[in-house]
């Protein structure tokens, strides 16, 4: 059963959570007729002090071989700063640990290492990736950056190239968004007419804060995306590298309700509803018991909608209220299939699973009302094996919220 103090907006809880949110999103496009990312994006919160850890590394060149040289860059960064190794040693032993291009003597991989403390302290190190971008109040600001000189150790077969770390250390305020990316943004178009030399950072700094101005409260994912496809525009829709951009957006949290299943016992039907109805924030009911106990509860109708209709995905239904009535098992299935496989959309069907994963995306504090009664329907033999009962898919979607997309996640069961 659900205690008062928790059932209260599951209430006092959100009250005690901090009134900034770090928001992580990312956006990449691999190079034209290459199948594999030559750029990687890691980000995680570490479970042990609760900082949030990011790093953008692009491989030399593209494809696999260039993925696999990120992707250690990368993994390396993320595990020593997750380790508590100070943010300048953990450059230089990436720095002496990569191998080095013969012939020009640089890093097979560059990167973008951002580490956030709690109290909103953020350390960046970079390494021949483009500049950061931090905008504050719609303004760009320039930070100070201290450049620190690292002699390699043991490269005898490369020529002797001094490598120059940017280091540098700001308190993050509310609203500020800092944006970096590969040099995919900087060299899109690079040869064309209007870009011979390349898109530039001025340019791609300008187009981001313009983006800010005409959508001050767009998402960091939505920012992302659109800085990488208007490089790709750049580019005549055919890459001509790996781009890549990530963002890290300081915002008041956003809050979303899903509740799924009907509760163990009928009289709690109305402690549902009443938690439904007080709920401030998005929300979501999956499940046709679940939507008429709230509509015979809170006395709102509700209509199919066939608007996106699709033959896997059943169809949603409109209530006053909701922002969406879903099926249950089924598209909560597909919707774990998708934040399982990177949440990317493109050229997915429109349907009630991919609009429930944008909502999921979209916000940042998540509550799972689950009822905890057994669906008779769920027990059929002639049901798909796939068929998961309902808690082991909510269990399966709040860890990837969770773990993946940096989302703080609360479950309750009814």
């Amino acid at each position: 059963m659900m205690s008062d103090k928790a059932e209260h907006n599951i209430d006092n809880n959100k009250d005690a959570l901090s009134e900034t949110f770090i928001e992580v999103g990312h956006y990449q496009l691999c190079k034209y007729n290459q199948h594999a990312e030559g750029d990687v994006f890691l980000s995680q919160k570490n479970p042990t002090d609760g900082r949030v850890i990011t790093t953008l590394s692009d491989g030399l060149g593209s494809g696999i071989k260039a993925g696999v040289l990120a992707t250690l860059t990368a993994t390396m960064a993320t595990k020593f700063i997750a380790n508590d190794i100070p943010i300048r040693r953990a450059a230089e032993i990436i720095m002496n640990t990569l191998p080095v291009c013969k012939e020009r003597g640089i890093s097979y991989a560059t990167f973008t290492l951002v580490d956030i403390e709690p109290n909103a302290t953020v350390r960046i190190m970079e390494y021949d990736n483009p500049p950061y971008v931090l905008i504050r109040r719609q303004t760009i600001i320039e930070p100070i950056k201290d450049i620190s000189p690292i002699e390699r150790k043991n490269k005898k077969t490369a020529p002797k190239r001094e490598s120059l770390l940017n280091y540098s250390r700001y308190e993050a305020r509310p609203g500020d968004r800092l944006v970096f990316f590969s040099d995919g943004v900087t060299q899109s178009g690079m040869g064309t007419p209007c870009f011979p030399f390349g898109w530039g950072s001025p340019n791609a700094q300008q187009f981001i804060l313009d983006k800010v101005l005409q959508n001050p409260l767009i998402s960091a994912r939505e920012l992302a995306r659109s800085v990488v496809q208007e490089a790709c525009m750049h580019d005549g829709y055919k890459p001509k590298d790996d781009i890549t951009c990530g963002v890290v957006y300081f915002r008041n949290p956003r809050d979303m309700l899903v509740m799924t299943g009907p509760p163990l016992h009928k009289d709690r039907d109305t402690e549902i509803a009443r938690i439904f109805s007080l709920f401030d924030g998005h929300k979501v009911i999956c499940g046709g018991t679940t939507a008429n106990i709230l509509s015979r509860e809170l006395n709102r109708p509700i209509k199919v909608c066939l608007k996106d209709f699709d033959p896997k995905v059943p169809p949603c239904s409109d209530m006053e209220g909701a922002d969406m009535v879903t099926e249950g098992i089924i598209t909560m299935g597909v919707v774990s299939e998708i934040l399982e496989n990177g949440a990317n959309m493109d050229g997915l069907r429109s349907n009630a699973a991919t609009r429930m994963v944008e909502l999921f995306l979209n916000c940042d504090r998540i509550w799972f009302v689950v009822g905890t009664k057994i669906n008779e329907a769920h027990q059929d033999p002639n049901m798909p094996v796939e068929l998961e009962i309902r808690r082991n898919v909510v269990k399966k979607i709040a860890a990837l919220l969770q773990d993946k997309y940096l989302k703080e996640v609360h479950i309750q069961y009814f």
